[in-house]
């Protein structure tokens, strides 16, 4: 009787001790100030957690919630750090990013989350007009450092001018220092609002991106389908309106 209490509580403790391995660890989100999708409360380069608000971050929250996946979220800069992080670091991802071809198979996609149009921005007393990049290449053109909008425009034969953050080149363009502002719709209005500056004149949509969370290969396809069936359900019962709606 005593030999078998004790293999019983050999089992069990092994069971408990097995359960507490096999516990999925808590996914890491990165993300970045890109209002208004992500930005910290201070807006500051660092953020964590509750102090980190925008239509994406209160997204990526439910989404977690409903789907019953735990995890962390820290808001940090350069985005170039954080998108390698993401893209080598098991146990991490990145939002929100935009899922281009060439990106495909380095993540796992969760989205889309909401829509970026890729516009060039001018000074609301500019008389520039392009119909096309061709045109705009003749032009001074800033670009964020790391952005798929920039590397959009490298692969089309322009070399915008870059900068580390995208709220540098709202000055750049209100000081003459560059033409035009390569940047996305609405984040970019949005970000130039918080400067001060409104009016700024749409001169060309080139393009248009739908923005995703970017998992690392190694998050597994199980957690992966259960983030995305939360994301559609939100979609479906009005909750991602009503958030935008918070924010636009």
């Amino acid at each position: 009787m005593f030999k078998t209490t004790l293999l019983g509580l050999a089992v069990s403790l092994s069971l408990i001790a097995g359960g507490a391995h096999s516990a999925p660890e808590p996914i890491n989100l990165l993300t970045e100030n890109f209002p208004p999708y992500n930005m910290a409360v201070d807006g500051k380069n660092f953020a964590r957690d509750e102090n980190i608000t925008g239509i994406a971050a209160d997204i990526v929250r439910e989404m977690f919630r409903r789907a019953g996946v735990d995890y962390t979220l820290t808001l940090r800069f350069p985005w170039e750090r954080i998108y390698k992080m993401a893209l080598d670091m098991p146990g991490y991802g990145v939002f929100v990013t935009a899922r281009l071809p060439e990106r495909e198979d380095l993540f796992k996609w969760v989205g889309p989350i909401g829509p970026d149009d890729w516009v060039l921005l001018a000074p609301a007393d500019s008389t520039i007009k392009v119909d096309d990049l061709q045109q705009a290449s003749q032009y001074r053109i800033g670009a964020y450092k790391g952005d798929a909008i920039a590397e959009h425009l490298a692969a089309q034969g322009l070399e915008p001018s870059l900068v580390l953050r995208d709220q540098t080149n709202v000055d750049k363009l209100q000081s003459g220092a560059i033409d035009l502002w390569a940047t996305g719709d609405p984040a970019g209005r949005y970000l130039a609002k918080q400067q001060g500056v409104t009016g700024l004149k749409r001169v060309l949509k080139f393009d248009s991106a739908e923005l995703y969370l970017a998992l690392n290969l190694g998050i597994p396809d199980a957690t992966v389908a259960k983030l995305q069936a939360a994301l559609e359900q939100m979609r479906a019962d009005g909750t991602l309106d009503t958030i935008s709606g918070r924010y636009l």
